[in-house]
């Protein structure tokens, strides 16, 4: 039931046109492309979750780059994020390679689905949020397909925010709003919420995020989860 309520989300995400800064922005990228892509057949449309339907832990990103998701067609796919969060992911035994290039490269995720703030690339990777709102819907439903989940882990200040509004829109309420701090753990009504710093290349580049807190990390999360072993 889980699969087939987010594939039917899948397909209501990748169609929606809402905002149309956002609509005009993915698709001038696809066609314009990068140079280094410029054989590439760009996706150009908003991104779907990706994972385990099944999944315990929940990832929530910020928004597809323009030339990562929005060019594959698949959460932190082809960019330097991804490439620093799938490597983690790896080594935690929660993906079932290294590396995610493309959709259809055969990766696949074991016990984790990754969601986004936003389903569009965003110019300067920053949505407004009137953006955001009009994302929530898509995030409230897969975050309701995913019944076996967890824990969610925060992949920066946005998607931090984000998923307490959407606690919000669910009837749960913290006593006083927790604060975004990396490796901090909060427990929202009995709904844990644990932070982490986005792997982007800003923070990889300047050790902001290095790969051992994003091990800690993801430990931490699989921890909570009841997905480590002994």
């Amino acid at each position: 039931m889980s699969a087939r309520r987010l594939a039917t989300l899948a397909a209501e995400i990748t169609a929606c046109r809402a905002c149309p800064r956002l609509v005009e922005w993915r698709e001038r990228v696809a066609r314009e492309k990068r140079r280094a892509y410029a054989n590439d057949d760009y996706w150009g449309r908003p991104v779907p979750g990706f994972g385990d339907p099944r999944a315990e832990i929940v990832l929530v990103g910020l928004a597809p780059a323009a030339h990562g998701a929005n060019r594959t067609g698949r959460m932190f796919t082809g960019d330097r994020s991804g490439d620093f969060l799938f490597a983690a992911l790896f080594r935690a035994g929660l993906a079932s390679q290294p590396t995610s290039v493309a959709r259809g490269d055969g990766l696949t995720l074991r016990g984790v689905f990754i969601v986004a703030s936003a389903r569009c690339a965003p110019p300067d990777n920053k949505p407004t949020p009137d953006e955001l709102r009009r994302c929530q819907p898509f995030l409230d439903g897969e975050l309701a397909a995913l019944t076996r989940r967890r824990v969610a882990v925060a992949l920066g200040g946005i998607a931090h925010d984000v998923f307490l509004a959407h606690l919000a829109r669910a009837g749960i309420h913290p006593t006083s709003k927790p604060k975004f701090a990396h490796g901090a753990l909060h427990d929202v009504s009995g709904t844990t919420l644990l932070d982490c710093y986005h792997p982007s290349q800003q923070n990889t580049q300047t050790g902001r995020l290095t790969p051992a807190m994003l091990d800690s990390v993801l430990e931490h999360a699989k921890r909570l989860a009841g997905l480590t072993r002994g």
